[in-house]
């Protein structure tokens, strides 16, 4: 079994480029398409711009935030032009193929493109996995979206006819609204620990989640690891009851 692949416009402002992206990943045999806050959407330009992918676009979902419309996905990727100052674990188109349609036999998987104006923003880029890089002219690499829609779904269709994409995984891969659970878990533990400070975790938080993102944890080892934050959750309780309980024999002592 495979899952779709699907690929996920974020804030599009030209409503003309939805339809183009529709067009672009029909013709590669694709047709999952989500739209994250769409500025016009449903559109009669997007339709035109379709031309024959008008049902592309009929059955795209719309979501309301980009953490929807990737919350069931083991696997999500950023397509970008530029390289970003923060480094991203960095994939070229043919290595992003090949990974997209191995994890794909396991679990969904998502292509991100950000707004036509400045493409992804960091947080967009917090729930990714991984960057696709597209190696454009450094001159001018400002790439219309729906020409990076293409351009992917182009590698991931000549992907397709490799004859072994690899061994399929022993446990699916978390998914990104387990990945959520798990940031939250770990940020109340790390706080509680005194380990993460509440007045600025923001470059902390965004550290460590480019750590766990470039690990790309699978079911069972998220479940080992938000094991072991309720161990130390239950370790640090038994110590404040401990605590607690010595206050109090010291206090009837004074008492007495």
């Amino acid at each position: 079994m495979s899952f779709p692949i699907r690929f996920v416009l974020c804030e599009t402002t030209h409503p003309g480029n939805i339809g183009a992206a529709a067009r672009a990943i029909k013709t590669m045999g694709f047709s999952d398409l989500v739209l994250v806050n769409p500025q016009e959407f449903p559109s009669r330009e997007a339709d035109a711009r379709a031309s024959s992918a008008v049902d592309v676009l009929i059955n795209a979902r719309v979501e309301s935030s980009l953490e929807d419309a990737v919350a069931d996905c083991g696997l999500v990727v950023g397509a970008s032009a530029r390289r970003r100052s923060t480094r991203w674990p960095e994939l070229d188109p043919r290595e992003c193929a090949t990974e997209v349609l191995r994890v794909s036999s396991s679990s969904p998987v998502a292509i991100v493109f950000g707004t036509e104006r400045s493409g992804l923003e960091n947080e967009q880029m917090d729930l990714c996995n991984a960057l696709v890089y597209i190696p454009a002219n450094p001159d001018y690499s400002s790439l219309n979206i729906a020409a990076a829609v293409q351009l992917i779904a182009y590698e991931l269709r000549m992907a397709q006819g490799e004859p072994d994409p690899g061994q399929a995984p022993e446990f699916p891969p978390a998914t990104a609204a387990d990945m959520e659970r798990f940031y939250e878990h770990l940020w109340k533990v790390l706080t509680d620990s005194g380990f993460l400070k509440p007045d600025n975790p923001r470059q902390l938080r965004r550290k460590l989640r480019r750590l766990f993102n470039r690990a790309r944890l699978d079911e069972n080892e998220l479940k080992i690891l938000r094991g072991m934050l309720s161990s130390v959750e239950q370790d640090n309780a038994g110590e404040q009851d401990e605590q607690d309980e010595q206050a109090e024999v010291v206090a009837q002592r004074r008492c007495s």
